[in-house]
């Protein structure tokens, strides 16, 4: 066992499985949030390097041996997260830890036939969440394809409410345009809660200018967010078609959607093995056996007329290259899939498109956990999203219990600077909030705001 420094900790007691992509960017995050991890991984020289990295425990060995997960203090954790390469794996170690300890358990699953069955699976062996990262990042690609003028669509409040970022193009309504003039005159059913400007993040207030250029987040239900971004000059229709490069989990969870949605799919993938599998999983599809990164094989299959472009290699280069061919022959809307963050510095500056980051979706749905568990009774986090680069985070808080924050106009609230309530969900509706309105047990309330590391609604005050 390799035990690093232990200073004292208010936080959980967490057990990480696996020190791969996902793993390595919990850790990261989850350490930062003041908890005390334990790591636990096969690769004993990857657990050293981890471990003094962070200052945390580490367990070379098999995460789903009693032995082992003894060692590393299963007895005493309050939550194991099991997020190896092997879907049997993570199961097994859940499973595991659930008879031996009393902790909360996770698990990632990747496989489709797994990932159907998730409700059985979650609710059979008494884990807290099942996670899958190909079939999230594939949600988010195909909200982006139903509305391709945005950059993000990420949605809250069970599928209600929306919160979309677009960049404002040259000669736009916008441009010139202060908050308050756009919320009175042009769209009052909107909230504009972030804005990003050469580099800089901004919690707008009714006086900011907007200008091409910046890139903006707003939060509407999904009908008003469609009619908001036509009136301001942008076309919202879903696209008719799209082109796929690569043939991995992702691409068949994507593709999926898009057929049941009504959008015709083209996959090139160069495995011929891979190919036969998906011509049988997905017969409305056109699978195209070849070099996905050859110019002439996309021209020839199209790429000049495509509306959409969608890189899923498992090789972040050929993403990056390809999603840049493809704005050089084409029109279509492009998503760009990135799987490591080294160089995300870089990635910003480059004209990709939509980026999807599998192991961010992964991250933010087991921290939004992990803080709902820590927190008072009397809230929980039930959505997280970072935005910016992990410079602004959406939170949505459901409310439970009367407390501070609840029964008081808005405008009374001693709420912190720089933060802004974004929407408020209640009895099904979505309401943008005015001064008067107030917080009230049963609703869904969504913050935006540049603090890091709100756990219950109480946060939001001063």
């Amino acid at each position: 066992m390799i035990k690093a420094k232990n200073p004292v900790n208010p936080g959980l007691s967490i057990i990480i499985v696996g020190c791969g992509k996902v793993g390595t960017t919990l850790i990261e995050q989850l350490s930062k949030e003041g908890h005390d991890i334990t790591i636990i991984d096969n690769n004993a020289q990857k657990v050293q390097e981890i471990a003094s990295s962070y200052d945390i425990m580490g367990l070379a060995g098999n995460g789903a041996s009693y032995n082992v997960q003894i060692d590393a203090g299963i007895e005493n954790a309050d939550l194991i997260i099991a997020v190896t390469n092997s879907d049997e794996l993570n199961l097994l170690c859940c499973t595991v830890a659930k008879q031996v300890g009393n902790c909360a358990a996770i698990a990632r699953v990747r496989t489709p036939d797994y990932s159907s069955e998730s409700n059985y699976l979650r609710e059979a062996l008494g884990l807290a969440m099942i996670i899958n990262p190909e079939l999230e990042a594939s949600k988010e690609a195909a909200r982006i394809l139903y509305l391709p003028t945005a950059l993000e669509v990420n949605s809250f409040a069970h599928g209600q409410a929306e919160m979309i970022k677009f960049k404002i193009p040259d000669g736009n309504i916008l441009n010139g345009m202060n908050i308050a003039y756009l919320g009175k005159n042009i769209a009052p059913d909107i909230l504009i809660c972030a804005i990003e400007r050469n580099g800089e993040v901004y919690i707008p207030s009714g006086n900011f200018q907007m200008e091409s250029g910046d890139v903006v987040s707003f939060v509407a239900t999904r009908r008003i967010a469609k009619h908001f971004l036509e009136n301001i000059g942008f076309k919202t229709r879903q696209v008719k078609n799209a082109m796929i490069i690569g043939g991995g989990k992702a691409t068949y969870y994507l593709a999926c959607q898009l057929i049941n949605a009504g959008i015709s799919v083209k996959i090139i993938e160069r495995n011929k093995q891979r190919c036969e599998e998906l011509s049988i999983l997905l017969p409305k599809a056109i699978i195209i056996n070849g070099d996905g990164t050859d110019p002439e094989l996309l021209l020839e299959e199209g790429i000049e007329y495509t509306e959409s472009f969608i890189a899923l290699t498992g090789v972040d280069e050929e993403n990056v290259l390809l999603t840049l061919h493809a704005r050089q022959v084409s029109n279509a809307k492009v998503i760009t899939k990135i799987n490591h963050l080294a160089f995300k510095s870089v990635i910003s500056h480059l004209d990709l498109g939509s980026v999807i980051y599998p192991r961010y979706i992964t991250s933010e749905a087991i921290i939004a956990y992990v803080r709902a568990k820590k927190n008072s009774m009397d809230s929980n986090i039930e959505t997280l999203y970072h935005m910016f680069d992990y410079r602004v985070e959406a939170i949505e808080f459901r409310v439970y219990e009367d407390s501070k924050v609840t029964n008081i106009p808005l405008m009374n609230l001693p709420l912190k600077e720089n933060l802004l309530i974004s929407f408020i969900s209640r009895n099904g509706s979505i309401l943008i909030p005015s001064g008067q309105d107030t917080i009230q047990v049963g609703d869904s309330v969504m913050v935006v705001t540049p603090h890091t590391g709100f756990k219950d609604i109480l946060d939001i005050l001063k």
